[in-house]
């Protein structure tokens, strides 16, 4: 399947004839009618049912084109993009990373790399699961991480990048954002939120915090709808101060405990580039001088 055989498939779902089809595309019908049955021979089955009363789509054949189109698309935003990046840059580094918050001096370790390496194109992949699964099937170059998911991966190097602690999240007019930091003794008769994928360091606060008998709770899927949650006050919930996005909507308060988020960047072993070792010596250096920052 060709490109043009794309294009002409799409053109005649859209007019329903074939003269038509072919004027607007610049080729002759004959042209056009071949390229046409040679995709459905291809696909083996019928796209087009042809009358005395004109041309109409099968039923396989609508879905077909409707795959086409968006395929279509897709291959003209990865061509735009292609012709984008070999015109202004020699060579791209892209991280993976479950939510934008996660690596919160990402947008500024790409400005401040582009200064120095602006023909390396810097790509963010938000990837809220299979992340991994990616990074180790080379789709990506750096993986954002918990230390504790890289332990017995082979061929990886990873790089300590911060750690990060556990917050209770409230609304703000909470009478638990007054505090300066939250003990489990602040939670008794509350209700928490668990669940939604914890970490094993949260689950292990969690589950210590619900077996006391003094504290309520309900499972929440995953950390947006626990938020949704949070601000219709149906509940509070702790939280690695990684996912906090800093935009002042909610309190965050430190809690008391002795567990925390070793967060890492994973690169392969085999990628000894020095663009991009220099841009994560621009996002360690952050880190390491953002020493009164809130992780």
């Amino acid at each position: 399947m060709t490109t043009k055989q794309i294009d002409y498939c799409i053109e005649l779902a859209r007019t329903l004839n074939f003269s038509r089809a072919a004027d607007n595309l610049f080729v002759s019908q004959p042209t056009f009618s071949y390229q046409i049955r040679l995709l459905e021979e291809e696909v083996g089955f019928s796209l087009f049912d042809r009358s005395g009363k004109g041309v109409s789509l099968t039923p396989a054949g609508s879905q077909f084109v409707t795959f086409l189109s968006g395929m279509r698309e897709d291959l003209k935003r990865a061509i735009e993009q292609g012709q984008n990046f070999s015109a202004k840059y020699r060579d791209s580094i892209s991280i993976s990373l479950m939510v934008r918050q996660a690596v919160y001096f990402l947008p500024e370790a790409m400005r401040l790399f582009a200064e120095s390496h602006p023909d390396v194109q810097i790509t963010p992949k938000f990837q809220y699961e299979n992340g991994m699964d990616g990074f180790l099937k080379d789709e990506t170059d750096i993986l954002f991480s918990l230390k504790e998911h890289t332990r017995q991966i082979p061929g990886i190097v990873v790089h300590d990048l911060f750690t990060s602690h556990i917050y209770l999240i409230t609304q703000r007019d909470d009478p638990l954002a007054e505090k300066d930091r939250i003990t489990e003794a602040d939670l008794q008769g509350r209700t928490l939120m668990v669940g939604g994928g914890s970490p094993a360091a949260l689950r292990a606060v969690q589950h210590r915090l619900i077996s006391t008998g003094r504290i309520g709770y309900f499972n929440s899927p995953d950390h947006d709808t626990t938020l949704t949650n949070v601000a219709a006050g149906r509940g509070i919930c702790l939280a690695p101060g990684f996912l906090n996005d800093h935009s002042g909507q909610f309190a965050w308060i430190p809690f008391d405990c002795r567990e925390s988020f070793s967060c890492v960047l994973c690169t392969n072993k085999d990628d000894s580039r020095p663009s991009l070792r220099a841009f994560l010596a621009v996002l360690k250096k952050l880190y390491r001088d953002a020493v009164a920052f809130p992780l």
